[in-house]
């Protein structure tokens, strides 16, 4: 084979694992999307067991009325990053950052919906709009808003140094989350797609996660908390050794599915390191009850950039499109020529 073929040969191995990360996040969140915030006796009793997309039903107050296959806060939010990633050649400002999330929460609140910014994102804003400095206004924020939008920096920037890696992740994280829980949640989900764009299954990827988290960590303003690398340390082994029928009960219940990264992300990165098979995962991170859009989203995108497309359903994948009008192939290739 001629170097040349090699080259096109990682390349489209990049675009299909790529895409795939970015589609798996859109399928999780819409999976999540009329289960979010509600409890998982609740879950059970509206829809059964996830098998597929679904209408939002009478108990998703913050989706309501919403159809199957609709995408949340968590795709909309990383298509608007990608697209700023893209227009600055792989940088982003963090004025024009929080400039378009204000802009996208008002287009949402003018259509009436309740799926609007997360807590910490809200709070960073104001404190923006406010006058306070961009790398003060998101000193308070812990949560998983930042983690839940990363996919595009994954695809644009490679994780052979963790250190340069963790650095754009920070330059994106830091407006509303640039806290040590709020970074290295965030690194720890891009730096998991990143290595599966190049070539890393779900478990070495997530060695990878872990290595990223533990220098985020070391980012920001310090967030007393559970940290993300050690609790996945944890984690990752305690689901692995469990029954598969025993694993739901436990990363509800022990692990956690809140909107706290440390909580979220670790469950999102153990459900994809213990995965067999990408859908059922994604399905029954759905129905875990708590923040079920954001952790089916980061597990998607994970086990997306890990194993590509092929993993994903195509009737699905056409329903995701049809019903958002989305259409994530050229995104991606114009994230990909930044890449590196």
């Amino acid at each position: 084979m001629t170097e040349t073929a090699t080259n096109d040969t990682v390349s489209g191995v990049r675009v299909d694992r790529a895409l795939a990360a970015f589609e798996g996040l859109a399928l999780g969140d819409a999976l999540g999307m009329p289960t979010q915030s509600m409890s998982r006796a609740d879950i059970r009793e509206d829809y059964g067991t996830i098998t597929g997309f679904v209408d939002a039903g009478p108990r998703q107050l913050i989706a309501a009325g919403m159809p199957a296959g609709s995408v949340t806060d968590d795709t909309e939010q990383a298509v608007l990053l990608a697209r700023l990633l893209v227009e600055g050649d792989g940088r982003v400002d963090a004025e024009e950052l929080a400039s378009r999330l204000l802009a996208w929460e008002a287009d949402m609140a003018a259509r009436g919906s309740l799926d609007l910014l997360g807590p910490s994102t809200k709070a960073a804003l104001q404190r923006l709009t406010d006058g306070v400095p961009a790398n003060e206004a998101g000193r308070f924020g812990t949560t998983n808003g930042a983690a839940m939008r990363i996919t595009p920096v994954g695809i644009v920037h490679p994780v052979d140094s963790i250190p340069a890696f963790v650095d754009a992740v920070a330059a994106t994280s830091e407006p509303t989350h640039n806290t040590s829980l709020g970074i290295a949640s965030a690194a720890a989900i891009g730096a998991a797609v990143s290595a599966g764009i190049d070539g890393a299954n779900a478990p070495e990827a997530v060695e990878v996660a872990i290595a990223a988290a533990d220098e985020g960590a070391r980012r920001g303003h310090w967030a007393a908390g559970g940290e993300i690398g050690p609790r996945l340390r944890w984690a990752v082994p305690y689901l692995a050794e469990l029954a598969p029928e025993r694993r739901p009960d436990a990363v509800a219940q022990v692990i956690g599915t809140s909107v706290a990264s440390q909580e979220s992300v670790v469950a999102a990165l153990a459900l994809a390191a213990c995965s067999e098979d990408p859908w059922s995962t994604l399905c029954l991170a759905a129905g875990l009850g708590g923040d079920t859009d954001t952790v089916a989203a980061m597990a998607g995108a994970v086990l997306g950039a890990t194993n590509g497309r092929g993993i994903w359903p195509d009737v699905e994948r056409a329903v995701l499109r049809r019903v958002n009008g989305l259409d994530l192939e050229p995104l991606v290739r114009q994230l990909l020529t930044l890449r590196g």
